[in-house]
This record gives structure tokens, C-alpha cells and sequence, in this order.
């Protein structure tokens, strides 16, 4: 059976796999039209078993696949898990735990930035994915046979790349780096859509604190109604429509109707109301309490150089020991790394400080330097002739 439709069905199916050692899942969703990702398929693999689950078949019950994917004794196997854990903790409030990522393990194990499942797929399972269904429309019924081979082949061939990089990490002593890793991405706090922080989605230059106290409470305002509508939020108000009001703040309803993108006819009723009394909340805010921006921390002079010098170690590290550099360090961590006194970045952190943050530190403060010998860059201690160990 390649395509579960009935919850008596899938109960039976999450019976099978919950007795596997591990299973391998993918998700096709769609969001253009909704706030909320719609999950229109499901497919998982074990035990020599691959199959689809159609979450949206008449009367289906998906409550045996989320006990099947929050059972902690049983690991969940994703490519490039970040949005497929967003579309299941909203159906079920939790995320999929343990969790493996095949795409940051390929990372570790130094097989390329963010590497995608079809490379991975011919570089590991010696398997050719076709992608021409990618964008296809996952929500129309019936599903097409050419649909389902693609969508079950996304985990049919993602069991034999977990275990080869499995067994790589295992190998390499750095199965903790990938373990590290999952503890971010399995964290419930990286899913949560929060309405007072949705203003700082929206790009604006004012720090002016009055202008973004009204700014975050119309961005609240209309992450709460896109949230209850299942709209997205620009079908709500757009942002340069909200940077309008956060800037003028309408005290009427004829002159919120002035703001470009709005009308007489858009802001009557419940809408217009809604705008104007998240723009008084805003004004009304004592000005302690009023939002504000950091601005930009101010590099000391000479700190532009001794990143560039960082950018140069993190690559002959990250080539030293086959690890992706987008992992290791971002640009951001090597800037604060080479302008602050204490930073507070990942790359000084855990196994990134192991194989690189600490080098970093004795770069930065003159104990370690990196110098050209036989064509090649070295790192060697400013004290000895030699490469530092």
C-alpha cells in the first residue's frame, strides 16, 4: 500500500514502525494562500517499508502519526528538518524528538554547504532523485503516480544516506557535534509564531521609540487576525502600509483611510477599528516601556582586518578538519570575535571553539599567527619556528 488514506490504516502502520530503530520522514505543505503551512502529505520509511500518508483523506485521525513521532525512544530521520518540524508542531504542539538531520550531519562530515537531498542522495545511495514534481500542486486530489514515486523516494533513499553518514560520524568521533545541533532545532521556542515579536520582521530604519511602539502593536494586530483568518499577513495589510501608520498615527477612521494600500471600503468594520485601537495602544505606552533598536556595535579600528584574517583561519580549519564553514562561524560571530572583548557567538561555543573559536582567540590576541610555507597557509605560534600544534 503506497498511500494511506483511513485512520485504521495508519494506526496499523505506526504499530509497525514503532518497533523500528528509526524511521525516515518528509512532509509536502503548502503556504502561499494560508498563515498556517497546510500539510498535504506525510511520508515515512522503516523496515524495509516506504509509504504516504494523505492528511487530507476524508475523516482521517492524524493523532497515531504524532504519538508515532513523539515517541522519545524512537530517532526521526529529516533532510533539512527546520520547516518540516515547523508544519508538525503546529498540528501537534511538539516537535519530532530525537530528531537526526542528515543536512547539518552532511555539514559536519564536510560534504558541502546546506547540501541538498538530491546530491546527497547520488553521492551516498548512488540514486538520480527527479524533482520535476517539486512545485506541483500537493493539495489536488487525486494524488498522481508519478507525485507519489517522488514524494515516497524522498525517504525510501533517505535511510541508506542517514546510515553511511551515521556510521561517518561514528567513525570521526562527531556524532556529538550533529547531537549538539538537534538540541537547537528540536527546541519548541524556534516554532513559536508570537505576535509582539512580530514587528521585528518588518524592515524599517527609524529608532524613534514612539514610532515603534505603535509599529509593534499594528504588527501584532495583524499577526493575530493573519493568524485567526489563515491568511498571510501581507493579505492582511502590507508592510509599507503599516510603516505608514506606525509613522503618522491615524487617529480616525477617514484618516487611516489616507494611508496608500488602504481605503474607505478596507477599513470599515472590525478591520479599521482593530488598526486604530492597536495605534492608541501604542501612543499610550509610558516611554520607558517603548521598544527601542540597538544600533550597530561600533567595530574598533582595526578590527576590519583581523576578520578578514578569522575569514582565512575558518576556512584553513574547516579544511583541516572536512567540516562546512557556514556550520562553524557566520560572518556576524567572526566581526564580534574580532571587535569585542567577550562575545557571545556559537563559533566560541561547544565543538566550534574545539576546532576553531579557540584558535581564533590566540589569533586575535597575538599568540598564533598564519604564515605561507611551501605554497601553503600554516598556523604556527609567534614564539617557535614551527606550526602550532
Amino acid at each position: 500500500m503506497d498511500l494511506i488514506t483511513t485512520t485504521d490504516d495508519l494506526a496499523a502502520l505506526c504499530r509497525r514502525l514503532g518497533d523500528a530503530e528509526y524511521v525516515a520522514v518528509d512532509t509536502e505543505f503548502m503556504r502561499e494562500r494560508t498563515f498556517w503551512p497546510r500539510l498535504c502529505l506525510v511520508q515515512v520509511a522503516a523496515n524495509d517499508e516506504a509509504v504516504a500518508i494523505d492528511p487530507l483523506a476524508e475523516g482521517i485521525d492524524l493523532a497515531p502519526l504524532h504519538e508515532l513521532l513523539g515517541d522519545a525512544r524512537l530517532l526521526k530521520v529529516f533532510h533539512a528538518a527546520r520547516q518540516d518540524c515547523e508544519v508538525l508542531h503546529h498540528l501537534s504542539g511538539r516537535v519530532p524528538a530525537p530528531l537526526f538531520d542528515t543536512q547539518v550531519a552532511a555539514m559536519v562530515c564536510g560534504l558541502g554547504d546546506s547540501v541538498s537531498y538530491a546530491s546527497l542522495a547520488a553521492t551516498l545511495a548512488k540514486a538520480r532523485i527527479d524533482k520535476s514534481s517539486r512545485f506541483t500542486d500537493w493539495s489536488r486530489r487525486p494524488l498522481t503516480k508519478r507525485q507519489l514515486s517522488y514524494a515516497i523516494d524522498d525517504v525510501r533513499h533517505l535511510r541508506l544516506i542517514y546510515e553511511r553518514l551515521s556510521r561517518r560520524l561514528e567513525s570521526s568521533g562527531r556524532a556529538g557535534w550533529v547531537a549538539e545541533e538537534m538540541t537547537t532545532l528540536t527546541d519548541p521556542r524556534q516554532y513559536e509564531q508570537r505576535p509582539e515579536d512580530a514587528w521585528r520582521r518588518i524592515k524599517s530604519r527609524s529608532s524613534d521609540r514612539r514610532f515603534l511602539a505603535i509599529l509593534r502593536e499594528v504588527a501584532a494586530w495583524r499577526e493575530q487576525r493573519a493568524q485567526e483568518r489563515d491568511l498571510p499577513r501581507n493579505w492582511v495589510v502590507r508592510d509599507e502600509a503599516l510603516l505608514e501608520i506606525a509613522a503618522h498615527a491615524p487617529d480616525s477612521l477617514e484618516d487611516l483611510a489616507h494611508t496608500r494600500g488602504l481605503s474607505q471600503t478596507s477599513v470599515k468594520g472590525s478591520m479599521g477599528r482593530g488598526i486604530l485601537a492597536a495605534v492608541e495602544r501604542g501612543r499610550a505606552l509610558p516611554e520607558a516601556e517603548c521598544p527601542r533598536v540597538d544600533k550597530p556595535r561600533q567595530a574598533p579600528r582595526g578590527a576590519g582586518p583581523v576578520a578578514d584574517l578569522l575569514k582565512v583561519l575558518l576556512k584553513l580549519k574547516c579544511d583541516e578538519h572536512g567540516v562546512a564553514q557556514r556550520l562553524v562561524a557566520s560572518v556576524a560571530d567572526l566581526e564580534r570575535i574580532a571587535g569585542e572583548d567577550a562575545p557571545d557567538v556559537p563559533a566560541l561555543r561547544g565543538w566550534r571553539r574545539e576546532i576553531f573559536g579557540a584558535d581564533a582567540l590566540a589569533v586575535k590576541q597575538g599568540k598564533l599567527t598564519l604564515v605561507v610555507r611551501d605554497r601553503r597557509v600554516i598556523l604556527a605560534s609567534l614564539d617557535q619556528d614551527g606550526p602550532a600544534d
